[in-house]
């Protein structure tokens, strides 16, 4: 998920770019503004932590970009891309690592797990919104 700070700061084509020369396929793309239940929903898991106010609050400030990508060993893929949550351990060249400088303000959100990704692809979309088409790329990446 891009973060509104990404759409603030016209980067969504810039992000989605990166995950695309990866090889990744988009199955999924939808712009939307999230509810406080949702994002206490999507957040649960920080319910208990200090900072979940502010996430939620963030998260909800403004649209963001909800995706859902595919490809062999995805989770793991996009976590490489994404970078280290903390902008200070973020390696240049990474998306935090080039664009986040806060972590208040963090830029996107990635899964941290298979399960992870299946729980929040379902709040976030309807089956019908995903799409998933024959690449023909896929036999040379």
């Amino acid at each position: 998920m891009l973060k509104p700070g990404v759409l603030n700061r016209r980067l969504v084509g810039e992000v989605i770019s990166r995950l695309e020369k990866k090889g990744l396929k988009l199955v999924g793309l939808k712009m939307m503004n999230i509810s406080q239940e949702l994002a206490s929903n999507h957040y649960a898991e920080h319910a208990e932590k200090a900072f979940f106010g502010d996430l939620c609050d963030y998260i909800t400030s403004a649209p963001v970009v909800a995706m859902v990508w595919q490809g062999d060993d995805c989770v793991t893929l996009v976590r490489k891309l994404v970078g280290a949550t903390k902008p200070s351990e973020a390696a240049p060249g990474t998306i935090r690592g080039d664009f986040c400088a806060h972590t208040n303000f963090n830029v996107i959100h990635a899964s941290d797990s298979d399960e992870s990704a299946e729980r929040e692809i379902n709040l976030f979309f309807k089956k019908e919104e995903l799409f998933d088409w024959k690449d023909s790329l896929s036999d040379w990446i």
